[in-house]
């Protein structure tokens, strides 16, 4: 199996004590790329750091999370630019909404976001385009007024860790955008509803991450002793996936990692 990881916040504290262990996993279980989720100001150069260490395995994203938004000044968009001038960074995000949590002031979510689609913006127009990672939770209303803005504008889109309506889903879907799923499928609590949607979505546009140490599957056999999420369990999703749209493991395996290669622009695997 040949794994791409779309999203593991792998500079998280909990990765700290056995990070080089946590990729060596993730190698022997076939995901044989991984892109690090840069979310903030303090993560972002940490990303592209611990992407420049494993070139080849790991790739990075620059931006700011709408937890964050309040951090987004002029300064932290110059870094974030600066970022982007790295071949190693390959997508512009994570950025977009949370109504959900609030943890930033909506206005401040908005604006945050909208600078960072700027940066998509300007990066096309330098001919350098580069996709968006977007997070969307509770806001779709709003979040798709802002993407219209810029519409046509920037390079192709994600919205990663996909948890929405079928309602939000087909919105995506319209506007040729692609979706990322996690263990949340794995969630009867929340996520019985996937189950059923992600039968909807063309493999070209269909990827696939763990959003770790985020979103452990609660169908994961045997349970993580801590309880944290970790790429060498991507496997595991991509089985549930698999089910869920009646198709063969190799099959979902196997599509979901070229549309991820061509998605971020991924060169071939390295020995």
């Amino acid at each position: 199996m040949d794994l791409i990881d779309i999203g593991a916040n792998l500079t998280h504290d909990s990765f700290d004590r056995d990070r080089d262990a946590v990729l060596a996993r993730a190698r022997e279980a076939g995901v044989a790329r991984m892109v690090v989720t840069g979310a903030s100001r303090e993560h972002s150069p940490l990303a592209l750091r611990l992407a420049q260490a494993h070139p080849g395995v790991l790739y990075a994203t620059a931006g700011v999370h709408p937890h964050h938004a309040v951090e987004y000044t002029e300064e932290c968009d110059a870094e974030m630019r600066a970022l982007h001038a790295h071949p190693e960074v390959v997508a512009v995000g994570e950025c977009g909404l949370d109504y959900f949590r609030d943890f930033s002031p909506r206005p401040a979510q908005r604006r945050a976001f909208e600078r960072q689609l700027q940066i998509g913006a300007d990066l096309a127009a330098a001919g350098n385009p580069k996709p968006l990672f977007l997070h969307q939770r509770d806001a779709h209303a709003d979040f798709m007024a802002v993407m219209k803005d810029f519409e046509g504008r920037t390079g192709p889109a994600v919205v990663h860790c996909f948890t929405g309506t079928r309602e939000e889903l087909f919105d995506y879907l319209d506007r040729d955008w692609h979706i990322g799923i996690t263990g949340w499928l794995c969630d009867e609590r929340r996520g019985a509803h996937l189950r059923e949607l992600v039968k909807n979505i063309p493999a070209n546009r269909l990827m696939v991450e763990t959003d770790a140490p985020y979103l452990l599957p609660r169908t994961l056999k045997p349970m993580s002793k801590d309880r944290r999420n970790e790429p060498a369990f991507l496997p595991h999703i991509v089985a549930e996936l698999a089910r869920d749209r009646g198709e063969a493991m190799e099959t979902a395996a196997a599509a979901s990692t070229a549309a991820a290669a061509a998605f971020f622009r991924l060169p071939g695997v390295q020995a």
